[in-house]
């Protein structure tokens, strides 16, 4: 079956770094983009960053803009989100998500996958 599974996510100072791991499995997702999306409690879930299918092509949101990066791994089937100079606003539930197409999109409706989510809290 199709599966995302994120990992690493904890809890962290502020200022601290977290890399967080998405493996894929059912599927080969080396020619889909894949994203990082997350979700404070009472809060819609905003899209992170994405990756295009090769690795070429990175976006990433402005509130996280020099302190994250997105990278993935085809050969394992993996994305990571590397976050540093973290703060406790980006305390959220992060999820990685998989759609087949070369655009990096924005909005949850473009994506067909989803991971189970992954909790990350920046301590002040």
């Amino acid at each position: 079956q199709v599966q995302l599974v994120e990992s690493g996510g904890g809890l962290v100072q502020a200022g601290g770094s977290l890399r967080l791991s998405c493996e894929a499995s059912g599927r080969t997702f080396s020619r889909d983009v894949m994203a990082w999306f997350r979700q404070a409690p009472g809060k819609e879930r905003e899209f992170v960053a994405g990756i295009s299918g090769s690795g070429g092509s990175t976006y990433y949101a402005d509130s996280v803009k020099g302190r994250f990066t997105i990278s993935r791994d085809n050969a394992k089937n993996t994305a990571y989100l590397q976050m540093n100079s973290l703060k406790p606003e980006d305390t959220a539930v992060y999820f990685c998500a998989a759609r087949f197409g070369q655009g990096i999109m924005l909005s949850r409706a473009w994506y067909d996958y989803w991971g189970q989510g992954t909790q990350v809290t920046v301590s002040s």
